[in-house]
């Protein structure tokens, strides 16, 4: 087997062994879609367009013609570091997800979960382990942690001109991390819904937004760093860049849309490649940087860093829809091309720093489930 350099450890890691992207690994998705198969030939046939296995689901309401998506998503282990922050950024990958099929989010409900309320917990970057030795974290209890993220979540809605519908609390989880988690639902601004596997090779893979130091979540659970540094909330950014994503998918010149969470670049293009069983190429020193930072091959991949989608146009509308994303205050950059081929090739100023395999052998896979030596 050849030997994996940390980076493609921790890409692989998440593509293909971490939960949050291989969730039907624990869960059945056949009776789901059994179930869901049932229940359109009996009762609505036109309804379910798209299923679980996308970003979001979609949903036709019968004889109206609007289709609505809907998504579902966690963000509980940053919220032991940053409540306020990780419930922002946790309800804005949820949004994203509803805006990577097509649409423009309506509505958000959230759950929170934790322990009793006058119970203190450790808030920062020690809150893991339960005593702080950076100087940064305090003690607070579950009510005051419980108020900053609801805040979060207040302010992603208020940003995004979403409406917070209502949502659900327990006390009864009484570890360190709690349950944070947020369901949107939007409406279709197009004819079709977009998906996220790369179609046609040829295409240019565009992204919106720029990279930051910040969000190494990844690298974090994968056992390759000792820190988690959740990502940062970037306020006015996270609604410019939605705006230009909508923009740019009302020309109806968009084949495939996904939007930058978990594992940021690197997942967001390889998990498109494999599900279009394709490849693609990525040249990361076209990925535009937050001014002033300077950010190694490794973080300009995985770093999850918010506001950002990245999605797939022919060659000859790169133009037009750039145009679209500057008029809607976004930035737009092409940043790789899609292959016809079975892996994901990231050079960093034309040197191949990473090369992800669509289908990873069982060595491989094995490998990654192992225990591995900290290297960081």
């Amino acid at each position: 087997m050849r030997e994996l350099n940390v980076i493609e450890r921790a890409l692989m890691y998440a593509l293909f062994v971490h939960l949050h992207h291989n969730i039907d690994n624990v869960i059945d998705f056949e009776e789901i879609d059994k179930l869901n198969q049932k229940i359109r030939r009996k009762l609505f046939p036109d309804i379910l367009l798209i299923g679980p296995g996308d970003d979001a689901g979609v949903i036709g309401i019968p004889g109206t013609g609007i289709k609505l998506v809907g998504k579902m998503e966690s963000h509980c282990s940053p919220c032991v570091v940053d409540p306020w922050g990780s419930a922002f950024t946790g309800g804005g990958g949820a949004i994203r997800d509803i805006v990577a099929m097509g649409a423009r989010p309506l509505f958000l409900e959230d759950f929170v979960g934790l322990g009793s309320l006058d119970k203190k917990v450790l808030v920062g970057p020690c809150g893991f382990k339960g005593e702080c030795r950076c100087g940064k974290c305090q003690w607070m209890t579950n009510q005051a942690r419980l108020n900053l993220i609801t805040k979060g979540v207040r302010d992603v809605c208020k940003l995004m001109g979403v409406i917070l519908l209502g949502g659900g609390l327990s006390t009864s989880l009484d570890g360190v991390v709690p349950a944070v988690v947020v369901s949107v639902v939007g409406r279709l601004v197009t004819d079709k819904p977009l998906t996220k596997p790369f179609k046609n090779p040829g295409d240019s893979i565009i992204l919106i937004g720029e990279t930051d130091d910040d969000g190494n979540d990844t690298i974090f659970r994968a056992g390759l760093a000792k820190e988690m540094k959740p990502a940062k909330p970037l306020l006015e950014e996270e609604r410019t860049s939605m705006e230009a994503a909508l923009a740019a998918i009302r020309t109806g010149l968009m084949h495939s849309l996904s939007d930058l969470g978990a594992a940021g670049i690197g997942a967001a293009v390889c998990e498109a490649a494999k599900t279009g069983g394709l490849g693609a190429e990525i040249e990361l020193s076209k990925v535009p940087m937050k001014q002033g930072k300077q950010l190694n091959p490794a973080e300009l991949i995985l770093n999850e860093t918010q506001a950002r989608y990245s999605f797939t146009v022919s060659p000859e509308n790169v133009q037009r829809v750039l145009k679209e994303i500057k008029g809607a205050g976004g930035v737009g950059t092409v940043i790789g091309e899609v292959k016809e081929d079975t892996k994901t090739i990231f050079r960093h100023n034309g040197e191949v720093v990473a090369s992800i395999s669509n289908r990873p052998s069982k060595e491989v896979l094995d490998f990654l489930k192992s225990p591995q030596e900290d290297d960081s």
